[in-house]
């Protein structure tokens, strides 16, 4: 049994769940970059005493889970979220949908994907991916981030939706309720809200760790690394930053195009010119991400080992951070003549 499912490759995993299962529902409106964009899904924070594949917690985009939760609450979509004790229970769920006709989406480990390439793959318990049928024991997948459908064996999908470590699946699955029609006045109105909440998340969290102060804070620390850790392990916190920034679905640069493919996108909803510019700004900060990522590689590599070298890194996040400060502080402004 293959449900009547469309399959859309994206940039992103749950930006593409989002997206396809929407469009699924009836909302023909929404694209990548607009689920991305009214889910808030840009952000920054570093958590140095939580640990992730033996380095600190590093993420440049909002919780796994919200960018789906947010869209469909701004869009007035209600939606189901479930997470199991049990994995015969969590299957017997997920089997109950299919025979309703009707997709899942799951929240799944990176490190057992059978379709993975093994050098994909490590220990990330994140990754969003939408099951669309059914047969004999395999179970048909969407997975946005490759070209075509694919399948798992019911252990195989066991195995991936009861990973272990941080961000543990527990078996989640999620869709939205019902199908409802919705407005180009409900985009609009949500394209605000999401821009008003991201401003807020990068700009005014209180603390160290996260948005702009947590771009700025890294940089300080990166600095210190080579001192304070020694180079083996200021070279593996490095490999972390990049695996986070380029690894994890699209990456850090990755995400600020999306964002600002966004704010193009929400134009063509609200006329207000200064969404072009403030596009063009985020594209650059992504292209200073990325060159970001080849200093660090160059470090985890050994290319590039002394202090100035470090201090280089550092000074590129700041430079980063005040790109996206004075780009979070215009879209305040812009959002306000927003209607």
């Amino acid at each position: 049994m293959k449900l009547d499912f469309t399959h859309a490759q994206a940039a992103h995993c749950e930006n593409g769940v989002t997206t396809s299962l929407l469009r699924h529902y009836g909302v023909q409106q929404i694209t990548e970059p607009l689920a991305f964009g009214i889910g808030s899904g840009l952000f920054f924070i570093y958590i140095p005493f939580m640990k992730v594949n033996g380095g600190p917690a590093i993420s440049f985009r909002t919780m796994p889970g919200m960018i789906f939760k947010r869209t469909c609450k701004s869009l007035n979509i209600p939606i189901l979220r479930k997470k199991f004790l049990s994995e015969e229970k969590a299957q017997l769920e997920l089997d109950a949908r299919l025979n309703a006709g009707e997709p899942a989406a799951c929240q799944v480990g990176v490190y057992y994907l059978p379709y993975f390439p093994r050098e994909y793959r490590f220990h990330f318990n994140a990754h969003n991916l939408i099951v669309v049928g059914k047969e004999a024991d395999n179970y048909i997948i969407s997975d946005p981030i490759m070209e075509t459908l694919v399948s798992m064996s019911s252990y195989e999908l066991k195995r991936v939706r009861f990973a272990k470590g941080p961000l543990a699946p527990h078996g989640q699955l999620y869709y939205p309720r019902e199908r409802k029609p919705v407005t180009n006045e409900q985009i609009k109105a949500a394209i605000v809200t999401g821009i008003k909440r991201n401003v807020r998340d990068m700009l005014h969290i209180p603390g160290n760790f996260a948005g702009i102060s947590g771009i700025k804070y890294t940089a300080k620390k990166i600095k210190k690394w080579r001192d304070s850790l020694g180079l083996e392990k200021s070279r593996s916190y490095l490999a972390q930053l990049v695996r986070m920034q380029e690894e994890i679905g699209t990456g850090g640069g990755g995400f600020r195009f999306i964002y600002g493919a966004f704010l193009q996108q929400a134009y063509a909803y609200h006329q207000v010119d200064e969404l072009m510019d403030i596009s063009r700004q985020f594209t650059r900060a992504g292209d200073r991400w990325r060159d970001a990522a080849v200093q660090a590689s160059g470090i985890y590599k050994g290319r590039l080992a002394l202090q100035q070298d470090y201090n280089h890194m550092g000074d590129m996040l700041l430079e980063i951070a005040d790109m996206e400060k004075a780009a979070f502080k215009e879209l305040a402004v812009a959002v306000k003549k927003m209607k």
